[in-house]
């Protein structure tokens, strides 16, 4: 199955990239796949994996490359973590995605929605690491639903702190948002093409 037109997979343009993908697979805060992600692989808009690539050499400038957690989300996937939350007898994961919520409440809390960015296909989820894949320490783990994942949070270090800071110059300078005021590691292209459309072909 091939891509709709105006959407590419981007090791295409980011040839470096460390595809991790967290939602094909169970290490995710619903401990198993999810629907939608028949491959582990980065799928965004055409502008959105060049305004990466753009973003992924200004990191490779200083040693650096991204890990990508989530991109392109269909929405059957955003379905299915509402489902998810009214499954209150799944919360094996508690303790290490949202310990100090209740899961019933992560939607009223900002951390989840009925429709994602991510499902417009410009918006990804990311962190810097080395050339072998292992992240810089930005003081929680990807998807943490806390006010420590706030990118401006004072529960993290000078240097956790410092590394968001980068993640996010980076990112900005490239052509994206600043990131999502609740997740350190959540980024939207200010020029986004389809703004107003939430897709939900499956990532192939």
């Amino acid at each position: 199955m091939s891509l709709p037109d105006g959407f590419v997979h981007a090791r295409e343009t980011v040839p470096d990239l460390h595809e991790s993908m967290d939602y094909a697979g169970p290490h995710n805060f619903t401990g198993r796949p999810v629907p939608g992600y028949a491959r582990g692989v980065v799928v965004l808009t055409r502008e959105a994996a060049s305004a990466l690539a753009k973003a992924q050499k200004a990191a490779i400038e200083r040693g650096l490359r991204f890990k990508v957690f989530d991109a392109y989300r269909p929405q059957r996937a955003v379905d299915e973590f509402l489902r998810w939350i009214h499954a209150q007898d799944d919360a094996r994961l508690k303790a290490l995605y949202y310990p100090q919520v209740d899961k019933s409440e992560l939607f009223a809390a900002g951390y989840l929605a009925e429709r994602s960015a991510h499902s417009r296909g410009s918006t990804l989820d990311l962190t810097l690491c080395d050339e072998g894949g292992r992240e810089l320490d930005m003081g929680t783990r990807f998807d943490f639903f806390g006010p420590e994942s706030w990118p401006g949070s004072d529960a993290v270090t000078a240097e956790q702190k410092a590394n968001r800071r980068l993640l996010a110059d980076i990112m900005v300078a490239a052509g994206f948002h600043e990131p999502h005021p609740q997740e350190w590691w959540h980024f939207t292209l200010r020029d986004e093409p389809y703004p107003d459309t939430w897709f939900d072909f499956p990532v192939v």
